[in-house]
Parts: C-alpha cells; structure tokens; sequence
C-alpha cells in the first residue's frame, strides 16, 4: 500500500528488502521481489507528485560541463519516467566485448545474462511480444553506418501504470516524502544495518531489513554512499575510491548543418555506428539523427513570445545575428544531432561538498568533464558522417568547427542519462559493485539503475536498466531462497 510517511509513520519492525528510490527500477524490483513473497518496502522521498520541495534536493554546484540535474531528473513517485520520451534500444554484444578507452575494464559479465531478460523488460514498458527494434531508414553505404533501431514505449509512466500493484501487492510497503539521509554499516557483521529516513520536518526513524538496494540514479547513490560514515570508517567507501567516480552522460552534440540535394526526401534520418567502424577508429559509439525542420521548435512557458520572435527573424534572414533565450533554427535548415557514448573517465565523477542540505545530508559538486578520447570519438564520428553523407548523394554537410578541432570548446547538452557513478567490475580496484550488483565489501548492499553501467555505449539506459533490474531480482531471490528463511 502506498502510504504517506509524513502522517503514517507505520514501519514495520523489519523487512525482507528496503529499497531506496521508486523510479523505474525501484519500482521494478519492489513489485518483483513482493510477488516472490518477500516483505519489501519501497521508499521514496518524493510524493504523487513534482513538488519544488523535493526537487530543489537534486541541485547541486558544478565544475566541469553543465548537467541540469535538477531540471533534467524528476524526484517524486515514478522518477523520471514521469517525463520519458520512451525510446528504447538494448545493449548490444558488442558493448560487452570492446573494452572502453583509458585504461579501465568493460563489462565483467557476458551478454547473454541481460539479454535473456529483454522479452520481460520490453513488457514492462509496455512493447508488444515479439516487436522488432526496427530501422527507420537506411544505412549507408560502407558498412560504417547502420540504421538506428529502435522502439517507442507509449511512453511507461511507472506510478501511473503500477499504481494498483503497489498499492495491492501483498507484503509491499511503499511510503512516499521518506527521505534516506545515512546509511548505517555494521563493521563487525559487514552487513548494512538500517538506513535513516526522514520526513521534512526531520524527524527521523531507522529502517531495519535483511537486504538494501539503492537505485536513486547515479548522483544521488553514489551521494548516499559518499555520505554514510560508518561506510567510510569501514574502508567500504575509500577517500579516492571508484564511488562517485566514472560519471557519464550520453553526448549532444550540435554537429552542425545540411543541404538536401534535390529530390532527397526529408524525412529524419538516424544512424548508428557499426562494430567496424569502432574497431577502424577506435572510438565510442554513436548516434547521428539528421531532420530538416518544417517549423520553428520552442517549448516552455515564453513559447508564444519565442515562437515569433524566432519566425520574424528567420523571415528577416537575421537569425545568426540574434541571440535569444535559447538556441533555435529555421524552418528548412538541416540540422545533425547525436547521442555518443562516452567513456568511463575517473576525473568525471561526483564529490561531497561541506555544505548540507536541510535534511543534514551532504551536498554534491558534479565535475562532469571529457577525455581525448571522448574528443576523438566525436570527431570521428562527424567526420565520417559528413563523407558518408556526401557519397551516397544525399547532399552536404557542413560541420562545426569544434567538431574536427579538438582545441576549441565544444558546445553540447546533456541527455539526462546518468550512469557511471557505482560501475559494475571484477575487483574493487575497478568497480564499485560486483557482478550480482552488490557493493564491494558488504554482504547486503545493493545498487540498481544506469549508476552500476561500466560502459554506456550509446542506447538510452532504461532498456538495459530493466533488464538489470530483473536479474537483480533473480539473484535475491535465489539468495533469500538458499538462505533458507526471511524477516516475516
């Protein structure tokens, strides 16, 4: 049932499994690990619905690239599925074989462990049985350039869709505006032993399980861990560790412009890099989308006011010379996008600042930031496409020129994929969290989300964040189940 934590403080004495964020994969998790017959609370610190009360705790400084977190993650039940577009496109073997740039390890587990969950996970967003990640287009020619594929989920809104379950699901609690502020480690036991909730009048409670998984997304699971000091006494959390470390996001990049050779329809086009290319290049992965726009795209609460401002001047052929609240392009411009993975990089990462929230937890700096190998991936890829483009006849591109001169200062936004900041490894010396997604150094801490991706190549996370998420959930149950018994 769901319950509000700031008039039912109604805990029980202790559960099966607490798990920490209700966002797609909290939610998946909770619903499967209660239909298993487990005693699950899910809590979140959020309520139904967008409150800047809770929003304004995903602010935070910033000394690299730009993120936007706290207008691009969405805190209150449902996470940012409440604002998905939908697109989803798995993993493919390829990101499980080729290990990253700079130095650090890939994935330590095989493919076939996630994709055998994709039917399940394509049913959660709701994807026909047996639909295929279809094409859109073409290739081109060359076999550098494949066609994106890909499905669109209506899209899922989780606490819309869910609702009932969570509500009706035996053994299931699920309190909203409960807000974890620590993490309390037992050294002797190597076991978590309760975490600290609070409402937003701090008044506070501890929250005993057998198990804990956090899945908040990957600032604030890696600020969870960063935050806890008795993880931090127990050497579980290590001053210059891989916690917080690996931050990445998927690229977007304003490649730059095209013109249509006559007779081109204009549909979008998308493409996506081939395991050659990676392998010729020695690059990440990319997406490149081409669209020729039929009108002037704004959006926000000034949108009428923009609209016309960007109409007169594209009209009055003074568009480059304006400046407005945000960028924009003419009706008939060509204009290339992307979304490129990029590496896993230490110096990317998420820090503690001294500063604290009015909940006592600590406040982050995010210093999201690209290596050479980031800068050489996007250049390959633009000036590639750029030749591609121009021999199949399609017409001609016109790049940017930050994007062949690594020197200049790129210009790019975020996606909102966060993922990175717990990565998955073999061996604490790469990772944060093992193969069975459990923290290194604990025998009942677990990470959910695009936070454990040790790489991110270059498809929107919440397919294979799923997928994850159901394989956790084997894995508790088999541990609960050979156990031999549970918190009733």
């Amino acid at each position: 049932m769901i319950k509000d934590y700031e008039t039912q403080k109604t805990l029980r004495e202790a559960y099966d499994f607490c798990i920490v964020g209700a966002g797609p994969a909290g939610i998946t998790l909770a619903l499967q690990l209660a239909g298993a017959g487990w005693s699950v609370v899910l809590i979140e610190g959020g309520g139904h619905e967008f409150s800047t009360r809770s929003q304004d705790f995903y602010q935070c400084t910033s000394t690299g690239l730009e993120l936007y977190p706290d207008g691009t993650r969405l805190r209150y039940l449902g996470g940012t599925s409440n604002h998905w577009a939908g697109r989803c496109r798995p993993f493919e073997p390829s990101d499980f074989v080729v290990p990253p740039a700079g130095g650090l390890p890939g994935w330590p587990i095989p493919f076939a462990q996630i994709d055998r969950y994709l039917p399940a996970a394509m049913s959660i967003v709701d994807l026909p049985p047996g639909a295929q990640f279809r094409a859109e287009n073409m290739g081109l020619k060359g076999g550098e350039f494949d066609a994106d594929r890909f499905l669109l989920s209506p899209p899922t809104r989780f606490a819309q869709k869910y609702a009932q379950a969570l509500n009706e699901t035996e053994g299931l609690d699920v309190f909203i505006n409960c807000n974890c502020v620590d993490l309390e480690f037992d050294q002797d036991s190597g076991r978590l032993a309760a975490v600290l909730v609070s409402d937003y009048e701090l008044k506070r409670e501890r929250l005993a399980a057998s198990n804990f998984v956090l899945a908040m997304g990957a600032i604030e699971n890696a600020r969870q861990l960063l935050n806890s000091e008795s993880l931090s006494a127990a050497s579980v959390v290590k001053k210059g560790g891989l916690v917080g470390r690996c931050f990445m996001e998927h690229l977007n990049i304003d490649m730059g412009t095209f013109i249509l050779k006559e007779g081109q329809g204009t549909e979008p086009r998308e493409y996506y890099t081939t395991d050659a290319f990676i392998a010729e290049y020695h690059s990440g992965k990319g997406n490149v989308s081409t669209t020729v726009l039929s009108e002037v795209r704004t959006y926000g609460r000034t949108a009428e006011v923009k609209s016309f401002l960007e109409t007169l001047a594209c009209e009055m052929g003074v568009a480059s010379k304006i400046e407005f609240i945000a960028k924009f392009s003419c009706p008939g411009d060509g204009v290339i996008t992307t979304m490129i993975e990029q590496f896993p990089n230490a110096q990317s990462r998420i820090s503690l600042l001294d500063e604290r929230d009015r909940l006592g937890v600590a406040k982050v700096n995010v210093n999201w930031v690209l290596s050479d190998d980031d800068r050489r991936t996007i250049k390959c890829i633009g000036g590639e496409m750029a030749k591609k483009f121009a021999e199949v006849g399609l017409g001609f591109v016109k790049l940017n020129s930050y994007v062949y001169d690594t020197a200049e200062a790129l210009k790019l936004s975020p996606h909102a994929h966060h993922m990175g900041t717990t990565r998955m490894a073999a061996t604490p010396e790469f990772g944060v969290v093992d193969e069975n997604c459990k923290v290194f150094g604990t025998d009942n801490l677990y990470v959910a989300g695009s936070s454990i991706f040790a790489t991110g190549g270059a498809s929107n996370p919440t397919m294979p964040l799923l997928q994850f998420a159901l394989r956790l959930a084997d894995h508790l149950n088999d541990k609960m189940r050979l156990a031999g018994s549970g918190v009733s």
